[in-house]
């Protein structure tokens, strides 16, 4: 029986480098995507072999669409058609109440979260459907509570850009539904990674905003990449178009 092959885009840091290796570890080939660091897609896919995966670093832009379509490409290519994505590179931009953010940091975080979101979305949308005798194709968006919450004074931006991914979600899942693809997306709350102080440039965001959350805690990027590969998995067979929230009561 062959293995399925996940497409994971953003996958070379935080939470889609969780995502990546522990699909590996439950029986997935993987394809990597990175945007800019070649040393963390690196080590993201020797974690996938040394689980027994194939796996494959694919460097790409996921606001670009050229650059979409070859990684799409590339990695049909190097581990066969595609049954699963995940849609996951996104950015916040420094934070900044909405009055004072730069233009180019709101333009920017839409082109990824956005507009490369959904051109992500159409090629999954195209390689799966092409995948006709693939059972339990599946894609999954990531969202964010910020969609819910609206992040004032912090990146009102993001969190719109987020309410873009939910609205995509819906109508995705339902168009796809018929042709036996699930869609559904994954809403993280405050996520212990280092985009805190990569993209928003407030390392300790976590520390101040965590006594907030009912659980007192972030989330470790494992726990939100379990939510995934179970939104993944045929355990979820009958989960299609849902926002799955994880982001401990808050």
């Amino acid at each position: 029986m062959s293995r399925p092959v996940l497409l994971v885009t953003g996958g070379s840091r935080g939470i889609g480098a969780a995502i990546c290796v522990m699909a590996a570890q439950r029986g997935y080939d993987v394809a990597v995507n990175y945007q800019a660091n070649a040393g963390a897609a690196a080590e993201v896919v020797a974690g996938c072999e040394a689980a027994g995966a194939k796996a494959v670093a694919l460097q790409g832009d996921m606001a670009d669409d050229a650059d979409i379509a070859r990684v799409f490409a590339e990695a049909q290519s190097a581990l066969g058609p595609l049954t699963h994505v995940v849609n996951n590179a996104g950015i916040t931009g420094p934070a900044s109440k909405l009055a004072e953010a730069d233009p180019q940091t709101i333009r920017t975080c839409i082109d990824v979260n956005v507009t490369g979101a959904i051109l992500v979305a159409r090629e999954a949308t195209r390689a799966l459907l092409a995948n006709v005798a693939a059972e339990g194709r599946a894609i999954v968006n990531i969202s964010s509570i910020a969609a819910g919450l609206g992040s004032p004074d912090e990146f009102v931006w993001y969190a719109a850009s987020k309410g873009a991914i939910d609205s995509l979600t819906l109508g995705m899942a339902k168009e796809l539904a018929p042709a036996g693809i699930r869609v559904n997306a994954v809403a993280p709350g405050m996520t212990e990674t280092d985009i805190h102080a990569l993209s928003s440039g407030e390392p300790g965001r976590v520390a101040r905003i965590a006594p907030s959350i009912p659980l007192k805690r972030a989330a470790q990027a494992d726990e939100i990449a379990e939510v995934v590969l179970f939104a993944l998995s045929d355990a979820a067979s009958y989960v299609v178009g849902s926002i799955l929230r994880v982001g401990g009561g808050r």
